[in-house]
């Protein structure tokens, strides 16, 4: 079982590596970069929103407090301590109030500068990281039509390696149909196949077709000359018999007795 998982997660870990893209992995680390400066950013606001509410609240009791302090004062004007005295008991609490506000108040604009400065920071990486993943997206672009062209022009790729198998089966098949057509040629002219059409010669008769073509043509040759020499109808055939058979050669004159002769010195 062991073995069979570990198998499995290295089949798996294979297949996931090669559908992965990295320019798709910067990509949606980078949106989740942005998501993560966005509730950071939200966050800044939320503590903003709260500080404010709490320095609406201050502002409000201070105010109550100042028209607690007047109505005491008008009140001890008048004689009336009592009536003093409970408008600065009920400015005592108000205080109190103000004092712990105060406090929370301070808390949270500590808090604010706190996420201000984290989401600043932030917003640097962020944009740190923006500008590496569209150089190393360009960089592995590039490397990749690199290698693609590298395959091409070396034939190792899949689509070339398609395409060379494709022109070398043609050429099995050019060079089996010439061996074809050359070895029926050889048994025709053998005589080991016939030509049921008749047009087929063995050598012999191609041999005496070809010599009784040229004496045709010899002989046309000779009456064309005899016309152009404006000979008659009897030299034309004395000419047409001379080449159907061997040219004479001129006789030559006997020598006769009264001819000297020379002996060779």
């Amino acid at each position: 079982m062991k073995r069979m998982g570990m198998l499995f997660r290295a089949k798996a870990n294979k297949a996931l590596d090669r559908a992965e893209d990295p320019r798709e992995t910067l990509d949606y680390s980078y949106q989740k970069q942005l998501e993560l400066l966005q509730k950071v950013r939200r966050g800044v606001a939320d503590v903003a929103t709260s500080r404010k509410r709490l320095e609406l609240q201050l502002n409000q009791l201070q105010g109550q407090s100042s028209k607690l302090e007047d109505q005491g004062k008008k009140a001890l004007a008048l004689g009336r301590e009592d009536l003093a005295r409970e408008a600065l008991t009920r400015r005592a609490a108000l205080q109190q109030q103000v004092t712990d506000l105060e406090t929370q108040h301070q808390t949270l604009q500590g808090e604010e500068e706190k996420l201000t400065l984290a989401a600043q920071r932030l917003q640097a990486k962020v944009d740190a990281f923006r500008t590496k993943k569209e150089t190393i997206k360009a960089t592995y672009t590039a490397a990749q039509a690199q290698t693609r062209i590298g395959e091409a022009f070396t034939g190792i790729s899949e689509e070339m390696g398609d395409v060379g198998m494709a022109i070398q089966r043609a050429e099995d098949k050019t060079q089996q149909l010439q061996a074809r057509s050359g070895a029926i040629d050889e048994l025709l002219a053998s005589g080991a196949l016939e030509d049921p059409s008749g047009t087929a010669k063995d050598d012999i008769t191609a041999e005496l077709d070809r010599l009784s073509g040229g004496s045709d043509v010899e002989l046309e040759l000779q009456r064309m000359k005899a016309e152009l020499a404006g000979g008659s109808g009897g030299d034309r055939q004395a000419l047409e018999g001379g080449a159907a058979g061997e040219t004479r050669q001129p006789e030559q004159p006997e020598q006769t007795q009264d001819t000297p002769k020379f002996d060779k010195q």
